[in-house]
């Protein structure tokens, strides 16, 4: 009988040792895969980090250029005024200098609405009905032939950038 409890108390030690070699097995386990986790986590980090401040650097520098090709517009316009200075220093009659400058106002302003509409700059048309997000009211006037509401003079043409507007018209309207 003692025989068999000391192969018994072998067993259960024997037992007891696999067991307790398991556990320090899967805890080893388990530590590496923390570790690995943990600096998986660590390079995400740093990898989100770097991609934030480079989002910022990349927003910062389209604010800071949001008005380039607005400015690359701008300059044939300038060109046009350059060309209509140089035109006035000629030795041409007074009238026929009018008549150049004239003609060339004409065009430089059509360029320059044109290069303000390509960027979503409109004028506010004349023949709208009154409205007070876009008009500016400065008078009112009885008119025979105008109904109640409508726009009779425009003292000052408005703005507006897509749906926005940039500048009320100062409009004369019908009682």
């Amino acid at each position: 009988m003692a025989n068999e409890n000391n192969k018994e108390d072998e067993n259960i030690v024997e037992n007891d040792e696999r067991e307790s070699e398991a556990v320090e097995n899967e805890f080893d386990l388990l530590q590496n895969e923390l570790k690995e986790l943990k600096d998986k986590y660590a390079r995400v980090h740093a990898d989100f980090d770097n991609i934030k401040k480079r989002l910022e650097r990349e927003k910062y520098t389209a604010v800071e250029y949001a008005n380039e090709k607005f400015a690359k517009d701008m300059i044939p316009v300038v060109d046009s005024l350059q060309m209509a200075l140089k035109s006035a220093e000629t030795d041409a009659t007074p009238e026929k200098l009018i008549e150049k400058l004239k003609e060339g106002i004409e065009l430089t302003l059509k360029q320059f609405m044109t290069a303000l509409e390509k960027h979503g700059v409109k004028m506010v048309s004349h023949d709208e009905p009154f409205d007070p997000n876009i008009h500016n009211a400065i008078q009112s006037v009885d008119h025979p032939e105008i109904e109640s509401g409508q726009i009779v003079e425009t003292f000052q043409t408005g703005y507006k950038y897509k749906e926005r507007p940039l500048r009320e018209a100062m409009v004369v309207v019908a009682n």
